[in-house]
């Protein structure tokens, strides 16, 4: 093998972005552990906030579907 012909001042970079990188991932790893237990725990109560901060946003197409979903429950309850 050929002898490493990285400067000492290279070595301390390379070195000091793998630590950085190693400390990236552990953050979004445990960022991912959180919010996975989060959703698992209440997601009905996630779902559901969802739905109200989109028909706070666009409260004219939440009307729309929501008048749809009335017709179609109407329907077959009637029939």
């Amino acid at each position: 093998m050929a002898p490493s012909t990285q400067s000492p001042q290279s070595r301390s970079t390379v070195s000091e972005m793998r630590s950085r990188l190693d400390g990236a991932t552990h953050t979004t790893a445990e960022n991912l552990q959180a919010y996975g237990s989060h959703y698992v725990a209440e997601p009905a109560k996630d779902v559901f906030s969802l739905l109200r901060d989109y028909a706070k946003d666009r409260p004219d197409v939440a009307a729309v579907w929501l008048f749809g979903a009335g017709v179609l429950v109407g329907w077959k309850l009637r029939g």
